[in-house]
């Protein structure tokens, strides 16, 4: 018995945070894990990374799904059942993550295009400078590529229910090879 209460303490220096997270997972995190990623960092380049985004963004995102007003597919049944209080707790957990950065070749005009571009448009106001987003405005840096292209076109040709429509307004008659070099700034910034 002695040799466990010494070890216990050693065992919660050396393990640190993750020792303490797991003894109080937010519910159905295995299952986030599963398509999101290891805390969050997605390693699917069609799912976002949910590691570091601003907590009420998060927050904002599960109550529109789990109450239908957001429709994607994968989603559909995965957050029934879940109160408040365990929407926020996931949230909780994803916000406090950290992202990890996505390793990839960098084509520099694309990146130089796609800067000019997010500084023209004043994306870095709602999104913060760094875009690392703030309250209900998500991260972008280091996303999949793939995804914020995906997801930028939706904005601009389709935004469905649960979608901001200021950013309709904002991708307003970009091309394609405008989002694809924004996307490709956004998803390659350190």
């Amino acid at each position: 018995m002695r040799f466990i209460c010494t070890l216990l303490p050693t065992l919660t220096l050396l393990l640190g945070p993750a020792a303490a997270q797991t003894q109080a997972q937010p519910p159905r995190l295995e299952l986030c894990a599963a398509c999101h990623g290891p805390q969050g960092n997605s390693q699917i380049p069609q799912i976002p990374s949910l590691a570091g985004q601003p907590r009420i963004f998060v927050e904002n995102q599960l109550v529109l799904i789990r109450e239908g007003l957001r429709d994607i597919p994968a989603m559909k049944g995965v957050l029934d059942g879940l109160k408040d209080s365990d929407l926020i707790l996931l949230a909780k957990y994803f916000s406090e993550q950290v992202p990890v950065p996505l390793a990839g070749p960098v084509d520099t005009a694309r990146f130089e295009r796609g800067k000019v571009l997010a500084h023209s448009m004043l994306c870095g106001t709602c999104h913060l400078p760094d875009y690392k987003g703030r309250e209900q405005m998500p991260r972008l840096a280091g996303q999949h590529e793939s995804f914020l292209r995906a997801v930028m076109e939706e904005y601009r040709d389709k935004p469905g229910p649960g979608r901001d429509t200021v950013m309709n307004n904002a991708l307003h008659g970009l091309n394609n090879q405008h989002l694809d070099d924004l996307a490709h700034f956004l998803a390659n910034l350190r």
